[in-house]
């Protein structure tokens, strides 16, 4: 809508640009003398507007920007290759105009009420499926967890100096991750009150979904690192970001869910894991949002403000990039950790049946590890199945000898050096086990 007096501009504007454009006597007795309705290429919207921001065209003179489907037009196709030409010094690239990517970003975080029920359903569907050892269910849970929004609102805010922006997005991701936790802990306590889910923490931590993630790996980070990028980059470049959120609850959801249910059967020292992966991918998802942005050429709109938001910017990821260093450490030291325990039941399980009598069979050999961040076994399990018509071996003592000298030492700063090893003994009927 052009106001009063910048008419004549405003076309000029578009006239050396070589835009068509349509103009609309405005009626309405306000203050704008005419409508102009113009197509543009997505690259070059920006350089537009703030060419007619330089002849008078600011906020007030209320401009909308639509998506257009289809223009065809052969003056159009030129004005898009010349927009997007590499010589092009103000080609804007396939990404969208400024003012596009901070409506984007406020549409995507939602109001408190959505979002905090939204998370509370994601993070007890996702404690669900993590209990029921059900892949299906976990993916489903991510996909209804809206935690896209305030991580690129965060970013969005940050690079365009748009405070209240930035501000939201950090409480609003703050807010739930709390709240991801909490709901998952209570649904959990819930459900071991009222023996629906009658395990032990033993039982609970041994099942699949649940176990894989107590102690995370470094690979861990490449989700979050690859769900901030593509998260930008869908936000910057105008596509759906659907599927990217997914890819984020995905890095975020199951963690916390874990998290949630050590806390419910009194064990919050073992998720300690779990936590540490949350806080990692929390941070990793803000960080390469924010680098993805600024390198995609994103600034605020006023000139002297650039070196306030680059400030600003450039202190929130060194401020991100320390923090994740220093977790990301105690990944690696989960990894290494992973790899000592998994050596240890190797060795483990080669020593015990170099020491078992031809008659006699190594069933299962079931290890409780504690410790932080290096895991080392408390309590092993050894189940030996002989003849029903022999006595049981006499390799108590040996076998327990050599477990508790494989056992890696506790390096962890809460390892603890007692171990305790367990023998069982079962009758097993060999030729009735081969019939079955």
């Amino acid at each position: 809508m052009i106001p009063t007096g910048k008419r004549e501009a405003v076309l000029d504007v578009l006239d050396e640009e070589g835009v068509d454009y349509a103009v609309s006597d405005e009626t309405s007795g306000r203050d704008y003398t005419a409508v102009v309705t113009f197509p543009l290429p997505t690259s070059a919207v920006e350089p537009v507007l703030e060419q007619l921001r330089g002849v008078g065209i600011e906020r007030d003179a209320y401009t909308v920007i639509v998506q257009a489907e289809t223009v065809v037009s052969d003056r159009f196709e030129a004005l898009k290759e010349r927009y997007e030409s590499d010589e092009e010094e103000t080609s804007n690239g396939d990404r969208i105009a400024r003012e596009e990517l901070v409506a984007r970003a406020d549409e995507m975080a939602p109001t408190v009420r959505p979002y905090v029920l939204m998370t509370a359903v994601s993070a007890v569907v996702a404690t669900a499926g993590l209990l029921l050892d059900s892949p299906a269910i976990v993916v489903g849970s991510m996909v209804i967890a809206p935690l896209i929004g305030p991580a690129m609102a965060a970013s969005v805010g940050t690079v365009v100096d748009d405070r209240d922006l930035a501000l939201r997005g950090i409480k609003l991701q703050a807010l739930g991750g709390a709240l991801a936790i909490g709901a998952a802990a209570l649904f959990a306590l819930l459900l071991r009150m009222m023996n629906i889910v009658p395990l032990t923490a033993e039982e609970v931590f041994a099942i699949g979904e649940v176990r894989e993630r107590l102690a995370p790996g470094v690979l861990s980070l490449v989700i979050a690192l690859g769900a901030g990028a593509a998260g930008a980059v869908s936000l910057a470049s105008g596509v759906s970001s659907a599927l990217v959120g997914v890819m984020i609850a995905a890095a975020l959801v199951p963690p916390t869910a874990v998290v949630g249910i050590g806390i419910a059967w009194g064990e919050p020292q073992t998720v300690v894991g779990s936590a540490v992966l949350v806080l990692v991918n929390i941070l990793a998802i803000n960080l390469v949002a924010l680098v993805v942005l600024w390198r995609m050429g994103y600034r605020p709109k006023l000139w002297f403000r650039e070196e306030e938001a680059r400030a600003t910017t450039l202190k929130r990821i060194a401020v991100l990039a320390a923090v994740l260093l220093v977790l990301t450490g105690l990944l690696g030291a989960f990894t290494y950790s992973s790899y000592r325990t998994s050596e240890f039941e190797r060795g483990a399980t080669a020593a015990i049946e170099a020491e078992l009598p031809p008659e006699a069979t190594l069933l299962d050999l079931a290890v409780t590890y504690e410790g932080f961040p290096l895991q080392t076994p408390q309590r092993i399990v050894v189940t030996v199945g002989h003849p029903p018509s022999t006595t049981p071996p006499s390799v108590a003592n040996t076998i327990r000898d050599r477990v508790t000298a494989l056992a890696p030492d506790p390096l962890g700063p809460f390892g603890d050096e007692s171990i305790r090893v367990e023998i069982r003994y079962v009758d097993v009927d060999r030729a009735t086990a081969t019939g079955r």
